[in-house]
């Protein structure tokens, strides 16, 4: 069971709970984006598990009536033991997606898996467009990439990115990245005819995309975590199509470590949690 101090960053540890999660949300405005918590497996069977999980999660998705969609990572469904291995998962769960007519995101990890989890997103997006990606904006590479992605269907949600990449393949320094994700952001704006996710907490960047938006009239969304800046996602809810990403899953612990060390706001709440403040 989830001790009510992580409850504000994970939905619960069942797919009922992340459906009623969502379902409130829905209410209330704001579209999902479902993920079961889990990855970098090392064997096949964990990566076929969790495979089930999203087909069952799809499933019941396409019974309720919310906007809600699913997102994976591709080490969950086996890309660090073979790469045929996450794409034969994969193809199954696109399928059900397809059959439900609930999008499907794919994440993306460290800079080793991208050109694996394009690949995989080009591929399917082909025959079903109801599939994103995720690019990041720290990638020296992202600006190309982008580029090549504005001829596909689909949608991209941009990240600022969050793995500690090398030197050589990224930028590390926070102004440097802003820089490059302003950037990104250009190029979206610019060639893409819609499909834009603009995945940032930051106000700076999402002023920025509604500037553009203005400039060029591409439509776009705004996607945030579960637990952060939950005030403004009901604000910017008034005006903008706003999804939450909302994480569930018996593998909470890391998740919620990771979102208590990476904000200050974040580490602050899990302090007055504990003393009961």
């Amino acid at each position: 069971m989830i001790p009510p101090i992580a409850n504000r960053f994970v939905a619960g540890e069942t797919e009922r709970d992340v459906i009623t999660h969502a379902r409130v949300l829905d209410t209330e405005g704001i579209n999902s984006i479902c993920n079961l918590l889990g990855e970098h497996y090392d064997s096949p069977e964990p990566a076929a598990a969790d495979r089930e999980s999203y087909c069952a999660l799809i499933e019941a998705i396409g019974e309720e009536d919310i906007d809600a969609t699913v997102s994976i990572k591709p080490s969950q469904l086996g890309l660090g033991i073979a790469e045929g291995c996450f794409r034969s998962n994969l193809e199954l769960v696109v399928e059900r997606a397809a059959e439900q007519e609930v999008f499907l995101w794919i994440d993306m990890e460290d800079h080793e898996t991208t050109d694996a989890t394009l690949d995989a997103y080009t591929h399917h997006v082909e025959e079903y467009d109801g599939i994103g990606v995720c690019v990041q904006a720290n990638l020296k590479r992202t600006p190309d990439d982008l580029r090549r992605l504005a001829d596909y269907p689909g949608k991209v949600r941009l990240v600022k990115g969050a793995y500690d990449e090398p030197g050589d393949v990224a930028y590390r320094e926070k102004s440097r990245v802003n820089e490059a994700y302003r950037e990104c952001l250009e190029i979206m704006f610019a060639e893409f005819d819609g499909g834009i996710a603009v995945g940032s907490h930051d106000p700076a960047m999402i002023d920025d995309a509604e500037e553009l938006h203005d400039e060029h009239g591409t439509a776009f969304e705004i996607q945030m975590l579960m637990g952060v800046r939950e005030d403004a996602q009901h604000d910017l809810a008034a005006d903008h199509e706003v999804y939450q990403y909302i994480p569930y899953g018996d593998s909470w612990l890391s998740y919620f470590y990771r979102r208590m060390m990476e904000r200050r706001e974040n580490l602050l709440f899990g302090l007055r949690a504990l003393v009961g403040g």
